[in-house]
C-alpha cells in the first residue's frame, strides 16, 4: 500500500483491470452502486423536468438516483419470464412521450442476466436517449458475448459485499466507452473539481476508498470462477426441483446471453409464497425475497399516485419470487437439503 487511502495507485490499477475484464475503454470506481447510478444521470445531463423511463421491479436505488437528480421515474412492466424490462412495452411509452420528456432509459439486469439490450440501445438510438445500464447485480453477464454494463453510454456496477465481485464494504463502478463522459464522471466524484480546489461543476464526494479497490483487485481474478460455482449451483437446483410441482417456476435463460446468477430466483404461485419461505426459515435456510414491493407502489413515491394494477407483471412477481441460497463454494450437501426441503413442503399437501 502507498498510504494514499483516497485516490490511491491502487485505486487506478483496479480501474485499469477491471476495464479490461469487462471490455470496457474507460471504468471509474466510486463509493457504491448508487452513486455510479446518480453519477451518470448527472453526466448525462438529465436534471429537473425531465423524466426516466426504468423498470419497478428492481431495488429501490434505481430510483432515487433519478429523483436526486431532480428528474421523474417513469415506469415499464417487466417481462414475466426474466424480470427485466419489456422492450415492447418500453417503446410504447416512448411512443406516447410526445413531449420528449423522457431523456435515458435505464434496464435493470436483475438477478444476473441481462435485459434484451440489442432491443434497448435500439430504442435509445431512435428516441435520442443517454442509455444507463444498471448492472449492479449482473457483472459478467453477457449479450452475444459482450458484457453487460458495455452497451450503453453509461454501465452502473456495485461491490457490494454480497455481489458477484464483492468487496468488504461499499464501492461501485461507472462504465463508459467514452472519454469525454468518463471525465465527467471523475470530476463528479471529486465534488466536481478537476484540479483541486478548484470546482468547476457541482459533484459530491463519491469516491472508492483505496482499501476496496486493492481488496477488489485481489478478489477480480477468481470472478470468473466464482461465476461458474453459482452457475454449477444453479444447474444443480434445476435438475432437483424442474417438474416437482406446476406451482413452482425456475429461472429461465434467454437465448441471447448467460446468467451469471447473483441470485436463483424461484416463482412461487398460488400465493404459497410466503408459506414456503416460513417453511425453510423454520428449517434454517435463508430464502429471501427481492422484492416484496414494487418501487412504484412504495410509500416514497406515493405523491405520483400510481395504483395497484399499473404494472401487473411486476406486481406479480413480488408475491411470486423467492430467491434460493447460492454462493460459491455452496456444497452439494447444502444444496440437496435445500432442494430437498422444498419437495418437503410440497409432499406435505402445501403445493
Amino acid at each position: 500500500m502507498s498510504g494514499a487511502f483516497i485516490l490511491g495507485p491502487d485505486l487506478s490499477l483496479f480501474e485499469e483491470e477491471v476495464g479490461e475484464w469487462l471490455g470496457s475503454s474507460h471504468a471509474i470506481a466510486v463509493s457504491s452502486g448508487t452513486s455510479a447510478l446518480w453519477l451518470s444521470l448527472k453526466a448525462a445531463g438529465v436534471g429537473p423536468g425531465d423524466k426516466v423511463l426504468t423498470s419497478p421491479f428492481t431495488f429501490f436505488a434505481t430510483v432515487s438516483a433519478i429523483m436526486n437528480v431532480g428528474a421523474q421515474p417513469v415506469f415499464c412492466d417487466i417481462l414475466p419470464s426474466t424480470f427485466n424490462m419489456d422492450p415492447n412495452a418500453a417503446e410504447a411509452i416512448l411512443r406516447r412521450d410526445t413531449s420528449r420528456k423522457i431523456k435515458a432509459i435505464i434496464p435493470v439486469h436483475l438477478y444476473g442476466q441481462a435485459a434484451d439490450l440489442e432491443s434497448i440501445v435500439s430504442l435509445a438510438d431512435k428516441y435520442h436517449l443517454s442509455l444507463i445500464e444498471d448492472a449492479a447485480q449482473a457483472i459478467g453477464a453477457e449479450v452475444k458475448d459482450k458484457k453487460a454494463a458495455t452497451w450503453g453510454h453509461f454501465g452502473c456496477l456495485s461491490f457490494f459485499p454480497t455481489k458477484n465481485l464483492g468487496g468488504l464494504g461499499d464501492g461501485g463502478l461507472v462504465t463508459t466507452q467514452d472519454g469525454a463522459l468518463a471525465e465527467k464522471i471523475r470530476v463528479l466524484r471529486v465534488h466536481g473539481a478537476k484540479t483541486k480546489y478548484y470546482h468547476d461543476v457541482i459533484g459530491d464526494n463519491c469516491r472508492m476508498d483505496t482499501m476496496q479497490a486493492a481488496i477488489l483487485r485481489v478478489f477480480l481474478p477468481q470472478l470468473k470462477e466464482w461465476i461458474q460455482q453459482r452457475q454449477s449451483a444453479a444447474k444443480f437446483y434445476d435438475r432437483h426441483l424442474r417438474d416437482i410441482s406446476t406451482l413452482i417456476d425456475i429461472p429461465s435463460r434467454v437465448g441471447y446471453g448467460n446468467h451469471t446468477f447473483h441470485q436463483y430466483t424461484l416463482r412461487v404461485k398460488d400465493n404459497l409464497r410466503d408459506s414456503l419461505k416460513e417453511y425453510l426459515d423454520d428449517k434454517g435456510i435463508g430464502a429471501t425475497v427481492y422484492y416484496p414491493v414494487p418501487c412504484h407502489l412504495q410509500k416514497a413515491l406515493a405523491p405520483f399516485g400510481f395504483q395497484k394494477g399499473d404494472f401487473p407483471h411486476a406486481e406479480l412477481a413480488a408475491l411470486e419470487v423467492l430467491s434460493l441460497p447460492v454462493f460459491p463454494g455452496i456444497t452439494e450437501e447444502e444444496l440437496t437439503t435445500v432442494s430437498s426441503a422444498i419437495n418437503g413442503f410440497l409432499a406435505l399437501g402445501r403445493g
